[in-house]
């Protein structure tokens, strides 16, 4: 993150804040917290990271043996933790009534609200972690399965020196493809760039048109992985969760494929005007868990505006419609539309392996290979892709909010 400075500040102020800082939670209950929410994508490097942080501050160390151990309270969070991770749109305010109805284990409002933060800020980056390469790699020889790398050697990346990726990702040469056709790539996406806009001047499309498209868009979302050969994953039931992970979590197997994967499940459209970060979404953690919100607020308009105005090689470009299309693309993978976006610019502006590594980072991040990332815009440097996951992470993390914030407003009224 640090290659993206102003970001980072942000990005540690908020952590910080909802970490440290005076709040409605216990300061080891915020760490198993993280733990129970890094867990849902198995992402071992955040949970090693925080059952460090827990029993520096205090947490009962038997808790770290499993869900079984901890506070019945505790593991009431298993339910939203799962389907805000997995499935936001399937959060009602029922789920909410359960949390806080009163009872010996019940949970106060601006204890939720900061456990609900705290569940999509780790959600959101263990995408970042897997997205930018910073997850141990498994090793089946090893008892637990992980070899413990030293921080220094975590990444495939070698952050400080950005230059010496390009030019390895460009003389590795991944898939036999030249570096005029990657420089082809880029050409082409800029043309494509210039004449969005040039066309949005000259036409306005119909409200209905607008709708079509993103009802297109939203439904291929479900099918980009799946038709996908050249990335073939196991699914998630095949994958070997260690019990240093599984412990954590119940229902190991949900997941956001299953619907897409059978179909039975209706993605119902979330329309953004309705129900706002800004207007609503916003005033309500503020006044919950006071604070938090001036700080999430700062950290979702920074990487939504920040800009170098360079494209690889290229300078002075305005990239807003880009850095739009991907922060609209997340959001209409979790179903969310904005009335005022036209969603065929998605489609102009994201090529296919973008797009597969878009849904993999955000829907399954523990999925996330190499070979994905390199496969998608082979011009850019390291430091541009790290800049599209911390758009990733926000919107992930937004879309999260949003739906879990809904929830507690309908409770409310």
């Amino acid at each position: 993150m640090s290659l993206h400075a102003q970001y980072l500040e942000s990005f540690l102020r908020s952590q910080f804040y909802m970490l440290r800082m005076d709040g409605p939670l216990p300061l080891p209950h915020r760490h198993y917290i993280a733990i129970m929410a890094a867990a849902r994508h198995q992402c071992s490097y955040l949970i090693n990271m925080h059952v460090d942080e827990f029993l520096k501050t205090g947490g009962i160390a038997e808790w770290l043996n499993g869900l079984e151990y901890v506070p019945q309270r505790l593991k009431n969070l298993n339910e939203i933790n799962k389907l805000l991770a997995h499935r936001p749109w399937l959060i009602t305010k029922e789920h909410i009534q359960k949390l806080v109805k009163t009872g010996e284990n019940n949970w106060s409002l601006p204890e939720l609200v900061h456990a609900v933060v705290l569940l999509a800020h780790y959600h959101a980056l263990a995408s970042f972690v897997f997205g930018s390469g910073i997850n141990p790699e498994r090793d089946p020889e090893i008892s637990n399965g992980f070899r413990l790398i030293s921080v220094n050697n975590f990444c495939v990346c070698d952050l400080a020196n950005d230059n010496s990726i390009e030019n390895a990702s460009l003389t590795g040469n991944n898939f036999g493809v030249s570096i005029v056709d990657s420089l082809s790539e880029l050409e082409a996406l800029m043309d494509r760039m210039k004449r969005l806009r040039e066309e949005r001047e000259d036409e306005e499309a119909s409200q209905e048109e607008m709708t079509t498209r993103f009802e297109k868009e939203k439904k291929e979302s479900l099918f980009v992985v799946s038709g996908d050969t050249f990335h073939s994953f196991p699914h998630s039931d095949d994958m070997i969760i260690t019990s240093d992970v599984s412990r954590y979590i119940e229902d190991p197997g949900f997941g956001y494929e299953d619907f897409a994967r059978r179909g039975e499940e209706h993605l119902p459209t979330f329309r953004a005007q309705d129900y706002t970060w800004e207007n609503h979404g916003f005033s309500l953690v503020n006044r919950l868990y006071s604070d938090i919100g001036h700080l999430l607020d700062e950290k979702f308009r920074m990487v939504y505006n920040l800009t170098y105005n360079t494209m690889a090689t290229h300078e002075d470009v305005d990239t807003t419609t880009l850095r739009r299309a991907l922060f609209n693309y997340v959001h209409c993978m979790f179903g969310i539309r904005y009335d005022d976006y036209d969603y065929g610019e998605v489609n102009q502006l994201l090529e296919r392996s973008l797009k597969v590594y878009i849904k993999t980072v955000t829907c399954y991040p523990e999925r996330t290979t190499k070979r994905m990332y390199d496969s998608y815009w082979r011009q850019f440097k390291h430091s541009e892709k790290v800049h599209v996951n911390l758009l990733l992470m926000e919107a992930r993390m937004q879309a999260e909010l949003l739906y879990a914030l809904r929830a507690i407003t309908r409770h409310l009224t």
